[in-house]
């Protein structure tokens, strides 16, 4: 492809990488670095993708903490300015300019670990604080309760489960509509009107990660009336009432 397209890859700004399971890694006995027409092209552990740090585990780790350091330098700024603003203003700048980096690209954190998440959490409940102007003896859930603002679990839940209703609905992005399939079942049974799924059968925990798996998973598990809402907006709207419920419920 390289040598048809008349391509010169420049090394310096040329990464390569190997992505698999941490167990199968170390087995595959990976040389320094792979020939590319000519062109040498060292491995390396991670690279980042439309600012999004991809390691060869898919671990995310990389990837969260560079999130939460650009999320708290943004904090520390509104925290300067915060006696300046009114609180709908604080808000808005809290949504625009941290939230916006939570959510970037968040859907790819289905799966990840439980620290990772925690992380990311930690910065929301900081944030929740700064915008509220409220001490630490106060509870970070009750003011994100009051501001309408679902936890990052949630909020990926929400991403993926938007995401199968566009590939599900509108067919697009064309390349995740051809990774889900919908739910035949052989006789005429009341699951045939439900807009269910097709959840493929892995063998392993790093394979059930992927879209194909985990969209079906969490898609199913919605209630019918969230799944077969005709419209995006009523979709939207229900889907975040349904995750609010769940996440603020006692």
């Amino acid at each position: 492809m390289v040598r048809r397209k008349r391509l010169a890859l420049n090394p310096d700004k040329t990464e390569a990488v190997v992505f698999g399971t941490r167990k199968r890694l170390p087995q595959l006995h990976l040389s320094s670095g792979i020939d590319v027409s000519g062109t040498r092209i060292d491995f390396t552990e991670s690279i980042k993708l439309l600012g999004v740090v991809l390691d060869a585990s898919l671990t995310f780790e990389k990837h969260v903490l560079d999130v939460v350091r650009g999320c708290h330098f943004h904090i520390r700024a509104l925290r300067h300015i915060r006696p300046l603003l009114t609180l709908d203003a604080a808000k808005t700048f809290a949504v625009a300019i941290v939230s916006s980096r939570l959510d970037y690209c968040n859907s790819l954190l289905q799966g990840t670990s439980a620290a990772n998440l925690d992380r990311l959490q930690r910065v929301q409940d900081v944030l929740a604080r700064v915008v509220a102007q409220a001490p630490w003896s106060v509870s970070s859930t009750d003011l994100r309760r009051d501001f309408h603002w679902l936890p990052i679990r949630q909020r990926i839940v929400y991403k993926q489960c938007l995401m199968t209703y566009k590939a599900v609905h509108i067919g697009q992005p064309n390349y995740l509509n051809e990774l889900i399939q919908p739910y035949q079942p052989v006789r005429t049974l009341r699951s045939s009107t439900s807009a269910l799924l097709v959840i493929p059968f892995v063998r392993s925990d790093f394979a059930s990660d992927a879209f194909s798996v985990s969209a079906p998973t969490l898609w199913n598990n919605l209630p019918q009336d969230v799944r077969s809402c005709a419209n995006q907006a009523t979709f939207k709207s229900r889907l975040k009432s349904q995750l609010y419920s769940l996440a603020f419920t006692v």
